[in-house]
């Protein structure tokens, strides 16, 4: 067991909500920390070592220059967290295949970039922690947000696969599945185009939707989730995956242990 610590940090989606928070707590605990985002801006009330730097996720040459620039920098990269995400609401029959692609190039195709980008300097040194942000809807399906739910679930299953390749060079990886987090997620999340035409859906997805908002509005304060991040960081052996908060971990044990038929109906009165 490797017994390295993290110093050098990339944090992608670094200028808002969970990445924000995540690149101030990592500040406060005196680590070299790179705030990436399109805007490459630093988080407001941010001290320390944090740099920002400008990435588009979804370019491979902007996530290779900004890499090659970190490396450049600091002879290595020890850990990233691979926060970047958008999300898209409205139902299947509406959505169509370029909106679905929306939501898959930022949360799975932008974290594979950055993973990428990172992954040969890792080897070389023979460390590196990777974390990546799924949710707890990659276990729980929400209806109306089914692409949501089927991105995140793809991050989970993409970060457990890539933990077995990577572990005989130093490199652990772990999944935080957040539960509602009150960020400016909530305002920025899009709606389909046809979502927005009157139809059979309606009614069903405008309540999915607004009970989805509430719930987030009262949800977690993102520290909560950087908490979490910055925990697993700094353990010599990260958890595979990470659940803030005490009811979601509980509700996550019962979607395994409960028949799926009874978890889609308990979810289906909850949001459906």
């Amino acid at each position: 067991m490797s017994t390295k610590a993290v110093d050098v940090v990339l944090v992608t989606g670094g200028s808002s909500g969970i990445g924000a928070a995540t690149v101030k707590m990592l500040a406060q605990e005196g680590k070299t920390v790179y705030a990436a985002s399109r805007r490459g801006t630093v988080p407001e009330g941010v001290s320390g070592k944090v740099f920002p730097i400008v990435m588009d996720v979804t370019d491979v040459y902007s996530v290779n220059g900004a890499v090659a620039k970190i490396l450049e920098a600091e002879g290595r990269i020890d850990a990233v967290v691979c926060n970047a995400g958008n999300g898209i609401a409205g139902p299947v029959e509406q959505t169509s295949v370029e909106e679905g692609k929306y939501q898959f190039e930022t949360c799975f195709w932008g974290a594979h970039n950055v993973i990428k980008a990172v992954l040969p300097s890792m080897r070389e040194n023979s460390f590196g922690k990777i974390i990546t942000i799924s949710s707890v809807a990659a276990l729980v399906p929400i209806p109306f947000q089914t692409f949501y739910s089927a991105v995140k679930s793809s991050v989970l299953i993409y970060t457990k696969a890539l933990s077995l390749e990577v572990k005989p060079y130093g490199i652990q990886c772990c999944s935080v599945l957040p539960g509602d987090t009150k960020t400016g997620f909530t305002s920025a999340r899009k709606f389909t185009a046809e979502s927005q035409n009157e139809s059979a859906y309606t009614k069903r997805f405008k309540t999915s939707v607004s009970k989805m908002e509430e719930d987030e509005k009262s949800g977690m304060p993102p520290a909560k989730i950087a908490s979490a991040i910055c925990k697993q960081l700094n353990k010599k052996r990260m958890n595979p995956t990470s659940t803030p908060r005490a009811d979601y971990k509980f509700f996550s044990f019962l979607v395994r242990i409960l028949p799926t038929k009874l978890m889609l109906w308990i979810d289906g009165l909850l949001y459906g």
